[in-house]
């Protein structure tokens, strides 16, 4: 599973606590995945869900907080895309989570993964070179 290292912070503290927040709920999701002895999932990967949702909303608040606070001149374009992983999680299908949980579960740490790669490593470490 994907683990925190140092290529990953953006030179802020809590804004890097809160990156590490993310990799912990992937693992837990990754745990989940791997839990052979758990034949029904799909209260806990809702609750991953759950989480998912009020860290992000939680995080994002704070990081545009943040990008104001240094006149970050990209916020609204970075905006735009922290409104667009809301609406994916909103928009999510619990019926089909319940359907294949194993492969939601792989979507859902695919969706992260992605996310730490292309949002961390490219657009996060943006407005730290501003």
């Amino acid at each position: 599973m994907i683990k925190w290292k140092d290529e990953y912070s953006v030179g802020v503290e809590h804004i890097d606590e809160q990156h590490r927040r993310l990799f912990e709920i992937a693992g837990r999701a990754y745990d989940l995945l791997k839990d052979e002895l758990v034949v029904d999932k799909y209260d806990r990967i809702v609750a991953i869900l759950g989480e998912l949702k009020d860290y992000s909303v939680f995080h994002f608040h704070s990081e545009e907080e943040y990008m104001k606070s240094i006149g970050y001149r990209k916020f609204l374009s970075h905006k735009v895309i922290h409104d667009d992983f809301i609406e994916k999680i909103n928009g999510i299908d619990l019926d089909q989570v319940d359907e294949n949980q194993d492969k939601y579960l792989l979507d859902i740490l695919d969706f992260i993964v992605r996310w730490i790669d292309g949002h961390i490593l490219g657009q996060d470490k943006q407005y730290m070179q501003s």
